[in-house]
């Protein structure tokens, strides 16, 4: 079997796509910060050393980063270089370390590292400009990961949003839902005239999968299907969803000053790479989110 180590197996994409591998045949394992357990080690990538002991322990054919601050309204800033700019370069060192025989190394950075670009569709011919930390830190990691493009078959992903069932309240999508769920009369939100990509889990599971079984490497590629959602009509859905209409306040608290517009990517590389991937509906999304 194919082992597969995904940092970050705890997170709401980590638990999606070690079912999803492992439904295909692959060995997963995982780091996880603060548990351990069948095939799951405890593992702080900030600490070099802890790298080392999971690494020679597992020895994996294939690696996916997930782990990180993603949530970009975290409070301590420094966190967001710390552990995604600082951990990610421990892994790749460690691994040069051990020399082991690896056949991908998939690193996840995000869609945020474009910033504000003032165009309808974003993609990796762009040059990045970062508007908060979040984004920031991982345009740091893209820079220093790309350093390594020689020595390691690295390919870095940029994920536009995507959700799905398990994703934490905090963010978006999974915040509208519950409103709908506990059936509250109102929701507060922030910037009502955005639109974003919100793909679903299994469609960014499955580029995964593709990624790790594809030729290329040294590579930065989005992860994104250009079907921009906005954010009234996600609002439209679940009203159909739930069977009543909430009613929507823009708290200005929630109104960032850096607020992207408008956030789709191209996804003509991608597909490129690994072929073309449909995914349901959105609508489907939310009622399976609704549902469970």
């Amino acid at each position: 079997m194919k082992k597969v180590l995904i940092t970050g197996i705890d997170s709401f994409t980590g638990a999606h796509l070690s079912s999803y591998l492992k439904s295909f045949g692959y060995d997963i394992y995982g780091t996880s910060l603060f548990s351990i357990g069948d095939k799951k080690y405890k593992c702080d990538i900030t600490l070099k050393d802890d790298i080392l002991t999971v690494l020679r322990e597992i020895v994996p054919d294939y690696i996916i980063h997930l782990s990180g601050i993603s949530f970009a309204a975290h409070g301590n800033n420094e966190d967001f270089y710390k552990v995604n700019v600082i951990g990610t370069t421990n892994i790749l060192d460690a691994l040069i370390e051990l020399d082991l025989s690896l056949k991908k190394v998939i690193l996840a950075s995000s869609a945020t590292v474009y910033g504000n670009q003032g165009l309808e569709v974003l993609d990796e011919s762009l040059c990045p400009k970062p508007a908060n930390h979040y984004g920031a830190s991982k345009y740091a990691m893209e820079c220093l990961a790309a350093g390594y493009f020689d020595k390691l078959p690295i390919i870095i992903t940029r994920p536009f949003n995507y959700t799905g069932i398990g994703q934490a309240e905090h963010f978006l999508i999974p915040k509208i839902v519950s409103h709908y769920k506990d059936k509250k009369e109102t929701i507060e939100l922030g910037n009502l005239n955005v639109s974003r990509e919100f793909n679903d889990v299994e469609f960014v599971c499955e580029v995964y999968k593709r990624l790790l079984e594809c030729e290329a490497n040294a590579e930065t590629v989005n992860i994104s299907s250009n079907k921009g959602i906005e954010l009234l009509n996600v609002i439209d859905m679940m009203n159909k969803i739930a069977g009543y209409k909430i009613k929507v306040k823009v708290n200005p608290e929630f109104v960032r000053k850096d607020e992207i517009k408008s956030l789709t990517g191209s996804p003509e590389k991608l597909f490129r790479m690994i072929g073309k991937i449909e995914q349901k509906n959105f609508e489907e999304t939310l009622k399976d989110m609704f549902e469970n």
